[in-house]
């Protein structure tokens, strides 16, 4: 195999461990994706190192190919996931050429989200039945599904103009807070505390969370605590969010209706 070839199907594999990392993969995940499209054309050598914010490749025989990525932006895709985890078993199992293969991952890479009205919606959705499973009458339900959707836009729109997620996160929570004082004042919903927690449930990091344990009990303990405390530190901004905006209602109302 030449050095030039050899470049190709590191190439291939980094970028393929970049998006599944871009779109909330386990590092376990990421890893294993890469060593296996690699030992599938005969690099036997590789050694993949992988964090929540970089990718490192490398071929430890005498050439010592490496490649890094640097990854600044993560957000959550499975069906991206699920599409490179799909790619990577044709690839393993065919003879694609290198162009294609990169060409295939960039067309996976560009594949656009759901449509904004479908998130927004079913955002809505969640928000409104949590409201009602955790014993919010139908009043809070309908209040919890309007608010959800408007959070859950703002922050969209947000993270077009920032590449702070927290700061989304921060701005989210606060407009629930302010949205749920402001309905239960007009009469729309019941209870303050029922629209509260359902309308906070899709801003919660549950997957970020669950995922930073898989990754630590696997043994990635760096990726691990890094993602666990990622996801500690963005319920931390929905509890400020909401803290600040309830700080305001108590000092300038007094917390009544």
């Amino acid at each position: 195999m030449t050095i030039t070839e050899k470049k190709g199907i590191l190439r291939i594999a980094l970028y393929a461990g970049e998006i599944m990392l871009k779109n909330g993969a386990e590092i376990y995940r990421v890893e294993d994706t890469i060593i296996r499209i690699c030992t599938s054309k005969n690099i036997k050598h590789v050694n993949a190192f992988v964090t929540p914010t970089g990718i490192f490749v490398s071929d430890d025989r005498m050439d010592g190919i490496s490649f890094i990525k640097r990854i600044k932006n993560r957000t959550l895709n499975l069906h991206k996931v699920s599409m490179v985890n799909d790619f990577s078993r044709d690839y393993v199992n065919s003879t694609i050429g290198v162009d294609k293969a990169l060409s295939q991952l960039k067309q996976i890479d560009k594949t656009a989200k759901y449509p904004l009205l479908m998130r927004v919606f079913f955002t809505g959705v969640i928000g409104g039945f949590f409201s009602l499973i955790f014993g919010g009458e139908f009043l809070d339900f309908v209040s919890a599904f309007i608010i959800s959707m408007i959070s859950i836009y703002m922050a969209d729109q947000i993270d077009k103009i920032s590449d702070t997620s927290f700061l989304s996160t921060i701005l989210a929570s606060s407009t629930i807070g302010l949205l749920g004082i402001i309905f239960t004042f007009i009469g729309i919903g019941k209870s303050l505390d029922m629209i509260i927690v359902g309308s906070i449930m899709p801003l919660v990091p549950g997957v970020s969370f669950t995922n930073g344990l898989r990754d630590f009990i696997s043994g990635d303990l760096l990726g691990g605590l890094a993602k666990i405390f990622e996801a500690i530190f963005t319920a931390i901004c929905i509890a400020v969010g909401i803290g600040i905006v309830f700080q305001l209602w108590v000092h300038w109302f007094g917390g009544a209706f």
